[in-house]
């Protein structure tokens, strides 16, 4: 990169469209006094249907955009990319850059916690097609927590009806109602359910309409807020290349248009975003 090693910038967080906002907001509201950029590559989305190398180079080419935009640290607020494209760009790229640059994702700190929260030790995952198969959640499950059993429900038409701002509408029910059911059949012993892609709390409502109150659902955003604060905290020399000015900019690969409109329903505010040509 040709940043000086001791030049600071923004938090950099990239998604493959739009619902990595619902992490940003949560990130944004924890860390307020910091600078953030967010990169959304709607051009390109969706990911979750895209192979492996695919998307780890589309993620990788975002990231390195993000370092060129002065971003020391960027956090991958995409379950999808951060299942199939964050081990090796932790392992392969960084390790051939300055030490100080890092990327972090969003699955590692839900599964760091999950355990906390189950009693019967059986846990369900609500995702897209592209992170249930690339088994990352059980995965890292298994790294913190070998006794828990992890089961897994994808469901491809989440995504769509949050996108056309069908998620509020009767229509919505009978999907949300198949998957959750789908779920649940799976075990009848889960007790904490993690919602595994960022477009999905849009949906909580309808999610927990079809949910036995019991059930705990994990949302994603404020855990990957609070484990960025406690990252922060414990690796000074990141913090200390995170400018502080409670900037906001926004980038997408599309149309800047449709990405601000889409954003307010994310964020429940105006933004105005900015092209970026790939």
């Amino acid at each position: 990169m040709d940043k000086a090693a001791d030049n600071p910038g923004p938090i950099g967080v990239f998604d493959s469209g739009i619902g990595g906002l619902t992490v940003f907001r949560e990130i944004a509201a924890r860390l307020p006094e910091y600078d953030f950029v967010y990169l959304g590559d709607n051009a390109r989305v969706p990911y979750g249907t895209r192979s492996f190398d695919t998307v780890y180079h589309y993620t990788w080419e975002c990231v390195q955009h993000l370092f060129r935009m002065g971003s020391r640290l960027v956090v991958i607020a995409c379950n999808t990319a951060s299942a199939k494209a964050l081990r090796t760009i932790q392992q392969r790229d960084l390790v051939t850059m300055d030490k100080l640059y890092r990327v972090l994702g969003v699955i590692r700190p839900t599964t760091e916690i999950v355990g906390m929260h189950s009693n019967t030790r059986h846990v369900g995952i609500l995702a897209t097609q592209g992170t249930v198969t690339s088994m990352s959640y059980v995965i890292e499950i298994n790294k913190f927590f070998p006794d828990i059993k992890v089961w897994q429900e994808a469901c491809p038409m989440w995504v769509p009806l949050v996108e056309a701002n069908e998620h509020t509408s009767p229509g919505a029910d009978y999907f949300v109602k198949k998957n959750v059911t789908n779920l649940l059949e799976k075990s009848p012993e889960i007790d904490t359910i993690i919602l595994g892609c960022t477009h999905y709390p849009l949906l909580i409502d309808k999610i927990r309409q079809f949910l036995p109150k019991e059930i705990k659902l994990l949302v994603q955003g404020p855990i990957v807020a609070d484990s960025l604060a406690d990252y922060l905290q414990r690796h000074p020399e990141i913090d200390a290349l995170c400018t502080r000015g409670g900037t906001r900019t926004f980038y997408t690969t599309e149309s800047t248009e449709d990405f601000d409109n889409k954003a307010q329903r994310f964020l429940g505010t105006r933004v105005e975003s900015r092209h970026l040509q790939l």
